[in-house]
C-alpha cells in the first residue's frame, strides 16, 4: 500500500528527512532508485538529455559494482548519484548494526551525502545516526510517488499521478528497475514534454 501523494502527517514522523525541495522557481527533482540497470538507466539519461533535464539516482551497491560504465555515464552527464544501501535493504526488518554497515559498503562505491531507504523504511535510530556521522547524509524521501513499482496499475495511471500531483520543488520517484519498466519508459517521456511546456526545469539534488 502506499500513497502517490505524501501527506503532511507522514512528514511530521520523520522531521530531519528531506520531502521536497524548498524552491520558488518552476523546478521539479526526477530521482531514480535501484539501479544502474545497463538497458534501463541507458533510456533514462537519454530521454533526461532530450530536454537538458537533470536527474538524482540512488543506486544500489551491488548494481554499481555490477555496471561501473553506467554508473560513470550518470555523473559524467552531470546527475547526483545517492545511496540506496548495498543490497536494498528493508530498514524497518534488519537489524541496525547491520543496516549501517550495508550502507557503509555502498559507499565504498557511491560518493554521495544523499541517501534514500529502500521503500522508504528507515527507523529513527537508524535515520539519527546517518545525521550524526563524521560526514552526515542528508536522508532524502520524497513528495511524488510515481507508482511505477505497481503491477496493478496501467502506464497510463503511473504517468497521471505524476503529471497531477507533482509541483514547483517536487521530489519524484521513478525506478530504473525492470520491474518498473514498462510503467516508467511511457510515463517518463510525458512527464519531462508536458513540465517542459508549463516551464518548468528538472534538477538535480545538491546539499
Amino acid at each position: 500500500m502506499y500513497i502517490a501523494k505524501t501527506p503532511k502527517w507522514v512528514k511530521k514522523l520523520f522531521p530531519g528527512s528531506i520531502w521536497e525541495m524548498p524552491v520558488s522557481k518552476k523546478a521539479i527533482y526526477l530521482t531514480f532508485d535501484d539501479g544502474p540497470h545497463p538497458d534501463i538507466t541507458s533510456f533514462v539519461l537519454d530521454e533526461l538529455s532530450k530536454y537538458d533535464a537533470k536527474a538524482t539516482f540512488f543506486c544500489v551497491g551491488k548494481n554499481v559494482l555490477d555496471h561501473p560504465a553506467v554508473f560513470d555515464r550518470i555523473i559524467k552527464e552531470g546527475h547526483a548519484v545517492g545511496n540506496h544501501t548495498y543490497d536494498h535493504l528493508d530498514g524497518w526488518k534488519t537489524g541496525n548494526a547491520k543496516y549501517l554497515q550495508n550502507i557503509a559498503k555502498a559507499q565504498n562505491l557511491i560518493d554521495s551525502n544523499l541517501f534514500r531507504p529502500p521503500y522508504g523504511r528507515i527507523t529513527r535510530t537508524q535515520s539519527r545516526h546517518l545525521s550524526q556521522l563524521e560526514k552526515p547524509f542528508k536522508i532524502i524521501m520524497w513528495s511524488v510517488l510515481s507508482g511505477d513499482f505497481d503491477d496493478n496499475i496501467t502506464p497510463e495511471q503511473c504517468c497521471e499521478m505524476v503529471l497531477k500531483n507533482a509541483r514547483t520543488g517536487s521530489v519524484i520517484v521513478f525506478h530504473d528497475s525492470e520491474k518498473a519498466n514498462v510503467r516508467m519508459r511511457y510515463a517518463l517521456p510525458l512527464v519531462l514534454k508536458k513540465f517542459t511546456e508549463k516551464g518548468y526545469q528538472f534538477e538535480k539534488i545538491v546539499f
